[in-house]
């Protein structure tokens, strides 16, 4: 059971909600927003535990490399364990952001088949921003997941422009901007609205 106010299971709210969805349907692709460092991915994360178990779910997530207390890259982790390189201070070529080279072909060797259409009925994209953009790939598959039926949940970089700013202005997308006041209540929420779109 989600660990939310009484409130937020209030019988004359769960109306309002419903009268309101009859006349704007629930949007499908849920992205979450904010500040680096305002927990993003954990709320992904928490919001993901409240699903039924054996939901049908494929995708991944990125998670910091430390080394002596500081940050040095990013790799991505697919939902099964799988993982691979996303950037370092270490690697060279010409694929970069600010400090960090970026292993594109790294990138899309393991996310690619993980947001194949029809390989599971939600999809998990942690993030959308200016690293993994660098693949028009997967800008190209992204797109084609947030077109088809299939419920997209994922995180978005707060600036930028070109597809990340293409995503959060599409009508069939629900932006939530996490903040330190609403990261404990977003996940419930999230989730609610999965269960919807997963009946």
């Amino acid at each position: 059971m989600d660990s939310l106010s009484p409130a937020g299971e209030d019988r004359g709210e769960g109306h309002v909600k419903e009268g309101v969805r009859a006349v704007a349907p629930m949007k499908k692709n849920l992205f979450v927003t904010g500040l680096p460092g305002t927990g993003k991915t954990t709320l992904i994360r928490r919001a993901l535990e409240r699903l039924p178990p054996g939901a049908p779910v494929s995708g991944f997530f990125t998670a910091e490399i430390r080394e002596s207390g500081g940050r040095v890259g990013f790799t991505v982790n697919a939902l099964d364990g799988r993982r691979a390189p996303l950037a370092h201070v270490r690697i060279g070529g010409g694929a970069r952001v600010g400090r960090y080279g970026v292993d594109v072909a790294g990138f899309e060797g393991l996310v690619l088949p993980l947001l194949e259409p029809g390989r599971a009925g939600l999809y998990v994209i942690d993030e959308i921003g200016k690293m993994e953009c660098l693949s028009p790939a997967f800008c190209r598959m992204v797109a084609a997941l947030l077109d088809s039926e299939a419920p997209v949940l994922g995180t978005v970089a707060l600036r930028g422009g070109g597809f990340i700013a293409e995503v959060k202005a599409r009508d069939d997308v629900a932006l939530h901007e996490v903040t330190v006041k609403n990261r404990d209540a977003l996940p419930g929420e999230i989730a609610r609205a999965l269960r919807e779109l997963l009946r």
